[in-house]
């Protein structure tokens, strides 16, 4: 696992242009969603219907769902568009947070100046032309299903994780694609490279861990299958996006980290964390950290008020091992108030507890 920090941009394409993409920092491979009205392409679990747990009156306050290029990003009732104002606290709750979380204030994991430093998502038409992915790189890594899969690109398209270098030879070079068109459908991969011709020309992609999900439906990968997160879980519904921030309504939960995640994860989780990582005061991937009620959004303002009030209704998902307490979000000057704003009002995680997932821990191994 890297225990790196993970930030992200957004690049919307139009047919033929070139775009931003991954970054260098983070994660490694894992993914999920959830479940709802049909399966998913490439996943190997029938569609169910949202976080059965939730309740009537979480169901009430819904907000809009979140949108990237006119397409939603997972149904309404996705657990990652699911509020957890009203959940239990998990019994352990206190002994996750103080192990990892506490002593660190929550780091907003985003580029305000640097142009190519995050994980770009790419809106590309349903037209636009696809490139072979290549079977995985890394001799260490197995190759996901979806790596087979052809992959909808710009050529162009940079991959992240530089702060000058559009195209780098380091780092995790996460590619975050939405392809719009009847269906839309959501590409991630990980530490991708392109495969050029004698002429120069690119012809693959190349990926050390690639998945994609059909971003109308909550089906959930197979049980064990990673993908460009570690979690098991996609990465673009818990970007923190500077529009939506602005507009005073983040209505999704948002990715963090922390450094060490137990053996173990739960829905909509598909991915256990390292092995012989037992203890219970580890947190398992999936879980969800919720910023206490007693914390006051009124000491911020705009996009910095919109983070904090998120954290306290949607909450945070544990998707990956890196750096305590990075939330992850596209790279966007626009973001300079919000960073400026949480550097000098701290949020330590001490004020987070961990609530009851919707489902039990699956312990592996």
């Amino acid at each position: 696992m890297r225990h790196h920090a993970l930030v992200l941009a957004l690049t919307v394409v139009a047919p033929g242009l070139t775009v931003a993409v991954a970054s260098a920092a983070t994660p490694a491979p894992a993914q999920a969603p959830a479940a709802s009205s049909r399966a998913a392409v490439g996943t190997g679990e029938p569609a169910r219907t949202g976080p059965g747990a939730a309740s009537a009156q979480t169901s009430a306050r819904a907000q809009a769902v979140h949108t990237v290029g006119g397409c939603q990003v997972f149904p309404a009732d996705n657990p990652w568009n699911t509020r957890i104002d009203d959940r239990p606290v998990l019994n352990r709750s206190a002994k996750i947070i103080s192990r990892q979380a506490a002593g660190h204030p929550v780091h907003l994991d985003l580029g305000s100046t640097e142009e190519y430093y995050g994980i770009p998502v790419t809106v590309v038409p349903e037209a636009q032309a696809t490139f072979p992915p290549a079977s995985a790189w890394e001799a260490r890594t197995t190759p996901t299903r979806a790596t087979r899969d052809r992959c909808p690109s710009s050529r162009g398209a940079h991959r992240g994780g530089s702060t000058g270098d559009p195209d780098p030879s380091g780092g995790d070079r996460h590619v975050v694609v939405v392809r719009q068109g009847g269906g839309c459908r959501l590409i991630e991969t990980y530490k991708t490279k392109r495969a050029y011709d004698d002429q120069g020309a690119v012809v693959a992609f190349k990926a050390a861990a690639a998945a994609r999900w059909d971003l109308d439906s909550n089906a959930l990968r197979p049980k064990g299958r990673t993908s460009a997160d570690a979690a098991g879980l996609p990465i673009l519904p818990g970007l923190l996006d500077y529009d939506e921030a602005a507009s005073g309504q983040i209505t999704h939960a948002l990715r963090f980290t922390l450094p060490d995640a137990r053996f173990a994860y739960t829905w909509p989780a598909r991915h256990c964390g390292p092995r012989g990582n037992t203890a219970r005061t580890l947190p398992a991937y999936g879980l969800r950290f919720r910023l206490k009620a007693s914390v006051s959004a009124t000491r911020y303002t705009g996009a910095a008020r919109a983070i904090v009030r998120a954290m306290k209704r949607y909450g945070l998902v544990y998707a990956d091992q890196g750096s305590a307490m990075y939330v992850t979000g596209t790279s966007d000057p626009r973001w300079a108030d919000a960073l400026d704003q949480f550097r000098a009002r701290p949020l330590d995680g001490s004020k987070f507890e961990v609530v009851k997932p919707f489902r039990k821990i699956h312990a592996c191994g």
